[in-house]
């Protein structure tokens, strides 16, 4: 089965260097560089997962994992983040967030915590 993702960041760089880390491995099918855009996208795709920032502009990443666990309640949404937001990443873990890596991240970290969030989230 071809998962089926959604990369969401401000930071073009960071989702460029997301997207190349999970193309080799699922098909990325959308990025979004705000929160509204990752909900927008997130409804019209309907991602077997997200990749999710916490700091972004419009609507941060923890208002827009409320609003995607709302519309599904079994999407699984990564959050990939800065070291430096650990009480928010626990806010993120509060409002359902099925795992996080910390920029920067190693491939393989992001890869390992994407197959663990994403076989917990598909049960």
């Amino acid at each position: 089965m071809t998962i089926n993702a959604l990369v969401v960041d401000d930071s073009s760089f960071q989702r460029t260097i997301v997207k190349e880390t999970l193309s080799s491995w699922m098909n990325v099918i959308g990025t979004a560089e705000n929160g509204i855009e990752a909900v927008e996208q997130y409804e019209f795709h309907k991602p077997d997962l997200v990749t999710m920032d916490i700091m972004m502009p419009e609507m941060n990443g923890i208002k827009a994992l409320r609003v995607i666990k709302e519309i599904s309640p079994n999407a699984v949404v990564v959050m990939v983040t800065s070291v430096s937001q650990k009480e928010k990443m626990r806010k993120a873990a509060r409002h359902g967030a099925d795992g996080y890596v910390t920029k920067p991240f190693d491939s393989k970290d992001l890869i390992d915590e994407i197959e663990n969030a994403h076989e917990v989230g598909v049960r």
